[in-house]
């Protein structure tokens, strides 16, 4: 397969992965994104930085980080080609509709960007990602709303 292709096949697999797993929430699909190891290598902020899963963590780890926001979007703004890795800037969109630490549920509509670095194997499985994201701007968010009343 010439470079290309593989470049493009990559982009309609991550495009697939980014909608059917994190804005469907459909974490049954990871096995067919995910390589059985699949490591965090920087993602400042997240509980899962700097560690290794395996499909199963992978998935509680989607479940996890989508139960206060079950709404979440990934918006794919551009995708840049490395020799076995594909770079995607996005924006975010969620309702906060569950609790996180220090911040109850506010039913605010809230917006993050990021830039995220995913790594492919030779069998075209994701096997982990090196991301930066603005979650300063996500506290400030949370600190203006209002709880949500019960």
């Amino acid at each position: 397969m010439k470079a290309t292709e593989v470049v493009e096949r990559r982009r309609a697999l991550l495009a697939d992965f980014m909608r059917e797993v994190w804005s469907n929430g459909d974490v049954m699909r990871c096995g067919a994104y995910i390589a059985p190891s699949y490591t965090i290598h920087h993602d400042p902020g997240d509980a899962w930085e700097r560690q290794t899963v395996d499909l199963p963590g992978f998935m509680d780890r989607v479940r996890l980080s989508r139960a206060p926001f079950p709404d979440q979007q990934f918006d794919i703004r551009d995708m840049f080609a490395g020799e076995d890795s594909l770079a995607m800037t996005w924006l975010w969109h969620g309702t906060h509709s569950g609790d996180l630490p220090g911040f109850p549920a506010t039913g605010q509509r809230l917006t993050m960007s990021g830039a995220t670095i995913y790594y492919f194997d030779r069998a075209n499985r994701i096997t982990g990602h090196w991301q930066v994201t603005d979650r300063l701007g996500i506290y400030q968010q949370l600190q203006r709303a209002k709880p949500h009343p019960a």
